[in-house]
């Protein structure tokens, strides 16, 4: 019946309601907090091989990584402060604290830029990441 299916409907919406809410935190962030238990800032969590690094755009796709002329990959995804993507071409010549990752060409493919936090929190050559 009609009612039958609305009402399943309204409770596997109610259940899912949760769930949802969960999703909208990141899985890559982490939350830190001080001695008092207040949470204080947010960190991202970067993938094990991601290189610490300083970032200038040139001219797209052209860039300096650490005073070296390096090239962004067709398709290069670079997540701004906040994570959101932003356009390489409105990072031009800004010097950017950045963590990347490079593809199987040797392109820069993936590329975050750090706030001021994980640019304090992350050493510049973090003994997890290797040089390409």
């Amino acid at each position: 019946m009609n009612r039958c299916l609305r009402t399943l409907n309204v409770l596997c919406l109610l259940t899912a309601l949760p769930l949802l809410a969960a999703a909208q935190t990141s899985p890559t962030t982490q939350v830190l907090t001080d001695t008092t238990g207040t949470a204080s800032v947010a960190v991202r969590t970067f993938p094990p091989k991601a290189v610490r690094g300083t970032l200038v755009v040139v001219a797209p796709p052209q860039v300096l990584l650490n005073n070296k002329v390096d090239r962004l990959s067709p398709g290069a995804r670079i997540r701004g402060a906040n994570g959101m993507l932003v356009l390489s071409a409105s990072l031009i010549g800004q010097i950017l604290p950045v963590m990347t990752l490079r593809e199987s060409q040797g392109m820069l493919h993936e590329v975050w830029v750090l706030t001021d936090v994980e640019a304090r929190l992350l050493p510049a050559a973090p003994s997890y990441s290797f040089a390409p």
